[in-house]
């Protein structure tokens, strides 16, 4: 099998502190392989190196040539004032600067730089660029190719990256937190065309579905150094704590072995021999092997929350609208103590502003909200920590308290707190601005946490967490005694997590699903399993819900909307089968411009009334 990348002896510091040293580690071509690591060891800097946008303090890698890489950051940044198209048509790649070597041949008369040109744009098949870019845009649902890039939402700007990184054709991904700002329905599409692909794949991510259902091997950041494991997510777990505890074994052996050896040089003359040097070598080759020992500090969130009465917080016939979308159309709810609710819907449909509303920020344009004397709210937003250029981290805390104290009563100064979140001494005094992704988002949960909230509410509460973290977090939300909101793209984060579901399916239509999120798209599936018997058996009335739920007593589908639920299945089948066709044909690359162009516009028409026609349906079967 060829190898895709080499990385050999490679080191990497910032400010005498090193991230890795002297690591060596191989990708074989078609791999799909993974990077975990504790936020702050060095994932993205290790990523920029291998994407060119940074370097090796000492060490170097390979990439063979002739493959083509392609590189998705963690957080995007396009120029403003361009549209859609303009920033996929100018962004970096072999087969755009192709295109543009090309037009200037065109441009200039340049009849050798054409003849060269050309031979290029054949060699990348770039003959149908533009239509390829359509292609993808439709695919990722940014239709309106002439919007400006600074008017998009943050899911639209990643997959904007997203687009640019695939119209490449690349050999050799490289995705750093691929699934950050997605919503859960793009995500399934990444992850079904990532596992169908047969390019080589290296990430960083903390969506551990994602990780167990596409990589082939996972490499490991440890200690500054780096370790390598066949298998996915789950068999890593194991295997990483096979490892951990082989070589703490074998540091107690050498501690055993030490004494020995310790006697024998307490006794042991300055001898010149050349058995007694490679003797006392062996002694401190031993002696740096019997002091291995795992900084393994976690998290520890142990923080009480405000006593919460039983009235907590109802929410009576509440609409909202901006100009013709409906956020919310006489949603009610009362809210018990204890609950923990998730959020799904796509982008665009309303989540924040639900959230917003309960926390007072916004007003619904009608009905009321009932909020409870006792309640205080937590609101982890989705746009991380503001603060003033130049404060520092001890600085943004000491704004809540000087002194912090814990589940158990016990009472802990703001420094001996700051650690338990692992921030160190020297981190404490740095400038928020100098602290990475994951220890900004840390911060801002800690100024969350400090309020001491009783109905705490996380909107993408996973973006720039290492899993390490996400567990931490996971096991104090189940513990939790107050009220849970949960808005995340995380769906085993979901699954660990929420009792029931609000699903926002647009148009102010929002409906409670009772269990988590694989326990919903479970029942999708199995809604349409049995509608496909029921149609070709006997077309009795549907007895439960797309969401599962019992149908209301006395409320029957009329004769007509038993016809139309019928009409519209048939109809959805016939979609799915030609939207599977559709995908096959415009991944195979044998189409011209003008078939590529056609077809993924109907592909975008049928995705549209897949959607259309199944929101009907749902509401049917309801």
């Amino acid at each position: 099998m060829k190898t895709c990348l080499y990385v050999e002896n490679a080191t990497k510091s910032f400010d005498e502190d090193f991230l890795f040293r002297k690591i060596t580690f191989s990708i074989d071509e078609g791999s799909k392989v993974a990077l975990i690591a504790k936020n702050g060891t060095g994932k993205t800097s290790l990523l920029n190196i291998l994407a060119g946008r940074d370097t090796f303090d000492s060490g170097s890698f390979t990439i063979p040539a002739g493959i083509k890489v392609s590189y998705l950051e963690q957080d995007p940044k396009f120029e403003k004032g361009n549209t859609v198209f303009q920033t996929v048509y100018g962004a970096k790649g072999e087969m755009m600067a192709t295109v543009r070597e090309y037009e200037l041949a065109l441009h200039s008369r340049d009849e050798k730089k054409l003849e060269e040109t050309t031979a290029q744009m054949d060699f990348h098949q770039a003959w149908d660029l533009d239509a390829k870019i359509r292609q993808m845009l439709g695919i990722l649902k940014l239709n309106n190719e002439e919007q400006l890039v600074n008017t998009l939402s943050g899911g639209q700007v990643k997959r904007l990256a997203l687009a640019i990184a695939l119209i490449n054709e690349p050999d050799f991904l490289i995705l750093d937190e691929p699934t950050n700002h997605l919503d859960l329905d793009m995500i399934e599409w990444l992850e079904d065309y990532l596992t169908k692909s047969s390019l080589t794949l290296l990430m960083v991510t903390h969506d551990r579905y994602f990780l167990d259902r596409i990589c082939s091997d996972i490499l490991e950041l440890d200690e500054k150094d780096i370790y390598s494991y066949r298998g996915n997510y789950s068999q890593f777990l194991q295997k990483r704590e096979e490892r951990i505890l082989q070589k703490a074994l074998a540091a107690e052996k050498a501690q055993n072995l030490l004494r020995t050896e310790l006697e024998w040089m307490r006794r042991m003359p300055k001898a010149r021999t050349t058995k007694a040097k490679y003797r006392i070598d062996a002694f401190y080759d031993l002696k740096e092997r019997s002091e291995y020992s795992r900084n393994d500090r976690n998290i520890k969130i142990n923080l009480p929350s405000a006593r919460l009465g039983k009235k907590i917080l109802t929410m009576h016939d509440v609409s909202k609208r901006y100009d013709e979308q409906v956020i919310l159309d006489h949603f009610s709810y009362t809210f018990s103590r204890g609950e923990k609710i998730g959020i799904i819907g796509s982008n665009g449909v309303g989540k924040t502003t639900f959230l917003n509303i309960i926390t007072n920020r916004q007003l619904p344009d009608s009905g009321n909200l009932e909020h409870g004397d006792t309640v205080v709210y937590g609101y982890y937003q989705q746009q991380g920590l503001e603060f003033e250029p130049g404060r520092r981290v001890i600085d943004i805390l000491q704004d809540i308290a000087e002194v912090v104290t814990l589940g158990d009563g016990k009472q802990l100064s703001l420094v001996q707190f700051m650690n338990h979140f692992l921030f160190t001494p020297d981190i404490q005094h740095l400038q928020v601005e100098k602290l990475s992704g994951g220890e900004k988002r840390r911060l801002y949960l800690m100024t969350v946490l400090m309020m001491n909230p009783n109905f705490l509410i996380l909107d993408e509460p996973t973006n720039d967490f290492d899993i390490l973290t996400l567990n931490v977090l996971e096991d104090f939300l189940l513990r939790f005694g107050g009220c849970v909101i949960l808005v995340s793209h995380d769906r085993f984060f979901m699954d660990k997590l929420v009792d029931h579901m609000f699903i926002f399916e647009g148009n102010g239509v929002v409906y409670d699903f009772p269990g988590n999120y694989s326990d919903y798209r479970a029942s999708q599936k199995q809604a349409i399993t049995e509608s496909r018997r029921q149609t070709k058996d006997t077309p009795e009335k549907f007895t439960q819900t797309a969401a599962g739920s019992k149908r209301k007593e006395g409320k029957k589908r009329s004769y007509r909307e038993q016809r139309e639920a019928e009409q519209l299945f048939s109809e959805i089948e016939v979609l799915e089968s030609e939207k599977i066709m559709l995908e096959s044909l415009l991944i195979t690359g044998k189409m011209n411009a003008t078939e590529l162009i056609e077809k993924s516009g109907r592909l975008g028409e049928v995705i549209e009334l897949i959607d259309l026609k199944t929101n009907r349906w749902l509401e049917l079967s309801d």
